[in-house]
């Protein structure tokens, strides 16, 4: 972790990294803790590779395909990056202990295969964690496509198989990165917000609000759940733990744990408390499109993530397509103990944000949507 003096580089900028140790229901100083304003006034936050730069991914992904290697047995070392890997190791740290964001463009996916472009996406993955299963199908390698779903709304639905827009959420991740094979016809705007300057926003106007937030809330499951759990389990939003804020949004997953008659009625304030979290979202949150070969990698504990509803082309060929990486990073802030019960019975020294595994599941990596 890093220390107030230190600072992480992106693409050549310098961000400082003042922090102090967070404390319940006082405003936080994180360097996650940005503004719409900030960000909009910098480019720090974006690389955009260079030929050198691509020209060292080209070289790490033929040498793991002369080697016949399957992509889930690719491993950092089996990925050297001498001149963008230390790059990436400075983007990494700005993502995990700094802003909580970065956007890296220009991988070459127009001609790469899908198997390179994975394996180009798996590589720079490693960079900062460990792939983990983002379902209960055991996928490591996701794919963010309209499959069909009829709507995030209903509860067997995941919002990534839909052109649907999504709520704001923080996936069930340390960190999440997306590849941009091919954007939609419109729409699909990605959108985040700082969940530390929220959290600070809203302790400025209602107080009682953050602390109806810091409070375990049940949670919906959404078909996903581990042998032995039951169908909910219970997180606080807003976790102060080991003087850092670490925050779990998923407010359609809170409303829809309703749907369970034996769970006792919601506190009275904690729609008012959702509400306000949702519209702070919206009013204070930073915009940007994805252009084919942009990875965004997002940090789930501090930064909120959505995206408009989008349209398709009608050529299959060019549907919106990412591929989707959820990693687990084993040096990251420290998780409260409320993060177990969403995991369930992890092994002795498994990092509780590994991913989700149930009964039956078995981790592949498909290069195709399934």
């Amino acid at each position: 972790m890093a220390h107030d003096s230190e600072t992480a580089e992106a693409g050549g900028a310098r961000t400082p990294l003042r922090r102090e140790p967070a404390k319940p229901l006082e405003p936080v100083i994180d360097p996650a803790g940005w503004t719409k304003e900030e960000i909009a006034a910098s480019t720090d936050w974006m690389h955009e590779l260079s030929p050198a730069e691509v020209a060292d991914l080209d070289a790490a992904v033929g040498a793991v395909r002369a080697r016949g290697l399957e992509l889930m047995e690719v491993a950092r070392a089996d990925f050297p990056l001498p001149t963008l890997g230390p790059v990436l190791d400075s983007i990494a740290r700005d993502v995990i202990d700094g802003r909580g964001f970065a956007l890296i463009r220009g991988v070459p996916v127009e001609r790469y295969s899908r198997l390179e472009a994975a394996i180009a996406f798996w590589g720079v993955g490693l960079y900062l964690g460990v792939p983990v299963s983002q379902n209960a199908k055991g996928h490591l390698l996701g794919h963010v496509t309209d499959l069909g779903g009829t709507s995030f709304a209903n509860p067997s639905n995941r919002g990534y198989e839909t052109h649907d827009k999504l709520p704001y959420h923080s996936d069930s991740c340390d960190v999440v990165g997306l590849l941009c094979l091919h954007p939609s016809k419109t729409g699909g705007e990605s959108t985040i917000v700082s969940s530390v300057t929220i959290h600070n926003e809203m302790l400025r106007r209602r107080p009682d609000l953050v602390a109806a937030l810091a409070q375990p809330i049940y949670r919906d499951r959404r078909g996903e759940i581990p042998e032995g759990a039951d169908p909910w389990y219970q997180l606080s939003v807003f976790n102060y733990c080991q003087g850092y804020l670490t925050t779990s949004w998923q407010g359609g997953y809170i409303r829809s744990a309703r749907r369970f008659e034996e769970l006792p009625a919601p506190p009275a304030a904690l729609d008012e408390a959702l509400d306000m979290f949702a519209r702070l979202c919206r009013e204070l949150c930073v915009s940007m499109d994805f252009h084919p070969g942009d990875i965004q990698l997002l940090h789930n504990h501090v930064v909120v993530h959505s995206r408009t509803e989008y349209e398709d082309f009608e050529d299959p060929a060019r549907k919106r397509h990412l591929l989707r990486l959820w990693l687990s990073t084993p040096d990251g802030r420290p998780l409260p103990a409320g993060f177990m019960g969403k995991y369930h019975n992890l092994e002795a020294g498994r990092r509780p944000a590994g991913g989700i595994i149930v009964p039956g599941t078995t981790l592949h990596a498909p290069l195709e949507a399934e």
